[in-house]
């Protein structure tokens, strides 16, 4: 299941990453080593309540604490005009599903000041900064800021809120509903559901999450009076998209904001949009002079970093006698928080109910609605695995209710490889696959078969043994428009500048593999420069799995353009007619000279002639791309689950991945990223979740509360990497960051359900913890002896 191109020389290498020697020999550039002389340090007040109006900010004691250089409130804000962020929440490509407000409205995305003057909409939000000579005066003095609040009804559910009368985030919104779009024909679906034979509906919700990255979000601004300038060291998911939203909370021009994003310490979307700690430290800098430092704790992070997931989602199936589906009608209800930062993950899980199926005709309804919580985000897979777990838990439920083997269900209704392209009900265009073929590689590589002997030895032991599946399609689409410029330099260097913006996923190694084989270099010549934006102009920073799928298209058209002027250039030189110049294994050559020349040796020569004016600047391109075409990487993936019925404690005892991510540039690299999302996946089902009570309040503020995946606790991972090329680009790539998250939930839950179904249960809720295994299994009657 692979299409390997044998003259490739690195891509499809296992290269060990450029990366690591620095990053663990503490050589890295996280944003918060920088520092400067005179640097002053930011604190924030953040609000106790979920919904509180404010009445009086009382700064004075702060004020006239040591060390404190300045109290600032949103009041502040708006006396300087600062304005809001302007986040741009609407996926941007052609073939996104297209959201828009109640009967057609514009989407109300609520203003995001970065202090706000009237409430404080959710527990954590911003509503003053101190900034003091030190870090601990900084937190000493946020702690004497008195703010009066008038403590106002809050909402935190999604339905709760879209409730008549339910307590309002914003004014502008009614029943908090910002987001309600129909795909789909619900009248043709009714039809169906009402004459189907059967149909199995089911309602989920995948709780919210949050991306503790190991670096907690940091960032240091300087202002330079004499030239007018901002300059800012933060990680980011892009740097060239957080300079322009910064340059417009200010109120400047973006060519006077200089944005360094260097090693990140963590995002998987948690950092894709700006905070408004970034603008408040800017502002800072400029009113007082002096660079300002804000490092977030790790508390403050659980309390106010955007959030993931958060999904209630309503499935009905319906199929006909021989369990062939028929339909499938589903609402789709989004947590925005108490503002709209990204609608990416409704809108790409709207592209994805259907999931690897041919189902013939299929309606939604896709809500976002406002509460007094954080603001979530798109995090990693963003909306994709939500669906897929809808989808392949209520297959599982169906092939229980109708007695029909859950493989042979699934196999019967698996889109077909010929259909390829095929586009399913609501309108996405999967571009190529074979979905069939993982399954049964993923059941081979798990031993299917040999399940029943070792569930039989867990009985002997007293276990309860459960054998999980879950097949997965996921959309990589992401910011259409990517920028690369590329040089050769006479001093064998190659320097590659490039707009997406890694955060560990080993940019540096993989982006120089494609570069080194699409001209004919050593790949040890081609260094990657990457995250400033007086240097890097464009790019649309890395999201959605884009990054490599963008950065080796336009890679591959500036290659082309850099051919071409080294033909021309070989021509000068030579005397030559350009017709008569190739590029052959590296070398410029004509057929009427026994010169050649390599990309170095040609602009060391370039050097010692007179080039017309197009060649004077050097071996250099600068190429634009926009690709709006998504590409959809799938596969499988099988779990075994082992619990003890007395304690209800589990243990993750094998796990299998097959993925097809397309052409794999670098299978080391990939295969990490494929064990990191598996674990993401398998932290949401079984332990991660962002608790908050009736009040409003976060009960996860710390790693006390908040349950995290760890080594011990999980099995070696069985791993496959399938290449079924996309015809979407000219390397064939899809994605290859994401799969393991997506299909993970789904995989654990439907382990777990098979190894309890001797009580008859069929389902249970995520996290599934101990506790809930404990509440589901006294629920239910004594499992049978059998």
């Amino acid at each position: 299941m692979t299409d390997k191109n044998p003259d490739f020389r690195f891509i499809g290498q296992p290269m060990p990453r450029n990366e690591d020697a620095r990053l663990l020999t503490g050589r890295g550039q996280f944003s918060d080593d920088f520092l400067f002389p005179r640097q002053a340090y930011a604190a924030i007040v953040r609000s106790p309540h979920a919904h509180a109006r404010i009445v009086r900010i009382e700064k004075a004691a702060a004020d006239n604490m040591p060390g404190v250089l300045g109290v600032f409130t949103g009041a502040d804000c708006l006396a300087d005009k600062l304005g809001a962020i302007q986040h741009d929440p609407l996926p941007k490509t052609k073939f996104d599903m297209k959201l828009h407000g109640p009967g057609g409205t514009e989407i109300f995305i609520g203003p995001h000041l970065l202090l706000p003057a009237d409430k404080a909409r959710h527990v954590g939000e911003a509503v003053a900064m101190v900034v003091a000579e030190t870090q601990a005066q900084a937190l000493d003095a946020a702690e004497a800021v008195v703010v009066d609040y008038e403590v106002l009804p809050n909402i935190t559910h999604s339905e709760d809120a879209m409730k008549h009368g339910a307590p309002k985030v914003w004014e502008e919104v009614r029943d908090n509903i910002l987001v309600d779009t129909q795909f789909g024909d619900a009248a043709e679906i009714e039809r169906v559901l009402t004459d189907a034979p059967h149909v199995v509906s089911m309602d989920f919700h995948s709780d919210r999450v949050t991306g503790v990255p190991m670096e907690p979000r940091a960032a240091v601004a300087q202002y330079d009076e004499a030239k007018g300038r901002y300059t800012i060291y933060a990680g980011s998911g892009g740097a060239v998209r957080q300079k322009r939203e910064l340059a417009s909370v200010l109120g400047v021009d973006p060519e006077n904001i200089r944005v360094l994003s260097y090693d990140v310490g963590g995002n998987f979307g948690t950092r894709n949009r700006v905070y408004v700690e970034f603008g408040l430290i800017l502002w800072a800098a400029r009113k007082l002079g002096r660079p300002v430092k804000y490092t977030a704790t790790r508390s403050e992070c659980f309390v106010s970093d955007y959030q993931g997931r958060d999904l209630v989602a309503k499935f009905e199936l319906a199929l006909d006698e021989r369990g062939r589906f028929l339909a499938l009608r589903a609402t789709n209800i989004s947590n925005a928080g108490a503002r709209c930062v990204s609608l990416s993950p409704l809108s790409k899980g709207a592209g994805l109910i259907t999931g690897s199926y041919d189902i013939p005709v299929a309606s939604l309804r896709a809500v976002s609605v406002f509460t007094n919580t954080v603001p979530t985000q798109a995090y990693r897979s963003s909306g994709r695995p939500e669906v897929t777990f809808a989808i392949e838990r209520l297959i599982d439920i169906a092939a229980k209710r109708l007695g029909i083997d859950r493989v042979s269900l699934r196999r019967r209704n698996l889109v077909r490889t010929k259909a390829m392209p095929y586009r399913n009900a609501v309108g996405m265009l999967y571009d190529s696959g074979r979905y069939e073929e993982n399954m049964d590689l993923a059941m081979k590589l798990a031993d299917w078969a040999g399940f029943k002997a070792r569930r039989r030895d867990a009985k002997k032991r007293g276990k309860l043994l459960g054998l999980g599946l879950a097949n997965y399609v996921e959309s990589s689409i992401g910011a259409p428009k990517e920028q690369t410029r590329i040089e050769i330099s006479p001093d064998n260097r190659v320097e590659v500048v490039i707009g997406t913006q890694p955060a560990g996923q080993g940019h540096e190694t993989s982006f120089a593999q494609v570069v080194a084989d699409l001209i004919n270099v050593p790949v040890e010549t081609v260094h990657i420069i990457l995250g400033d934006t007086d240097i890097v102009k464009a790019g649309g920073g890395t999201h959605s799995g884009r990054s490599m799928r963008h950065a080796a298209t336009v890679f591959s058209l500036a290659a082309t353009e850099l051919i071409a002027k080294g033909k021309r250039a070989t021509a000068v030189i030579l005397d030559a007619p350009p017709d008569r110049v190739d590029f052959n294994d590296g070398r410029f050559m004509t057929r009427d000279s026994n010169r050649s020349f390599d990309f170095f040796e040609l602009a060391q020569e370039m050097t010692r002639h007179k080039m017309p004016e197009d060649l004077a600047a050097g071996l250099a391109v600068i190429t634009d791309n926009e690709m709006h075409e998504p590409v959809f990487p799938n596969g499988s993936a099988i779990c075994e689950i082992e619990i003890d019925p007395e304690t209800c404690g589990l243990r993750l005892a094998r796990y299998t991945s097959v993925d097809d991510v397309g052409r794999c540039i670098n299978p080391l690299i990939v295969d990490g990223q494929t064990h990191g999302a598996i674990v993401q996946g398998i932290g949401q089902a079984l332990w991660e979740q962002c608790v908050v009570d009736g009040a409003g309040q976060p009960l996860c503020g710390s790693f006390m509360d908040y349950g995290m995946p760890r080594s011990d606790r999980l099995p070696s991972f069985v791993t496959k990497i399938v290449e079924v090329l996309s015809p979407t680009n000219p390397l064939g790539i899809k994605a290859g960051g994401e799969g393991g998250t997506t299909a993970a939930p789904a995989a654990i839950v439907s382990a777990i359900a098979d190894a309890l179904a001797p009580f008859g249960i069929d389902d249970i809720r995520m996290p599934v913890t101990p506790y809930r295994i404990w509440e589901a299994i006294q629920s239910r009657k004594t499992p049978s002896s059998g």
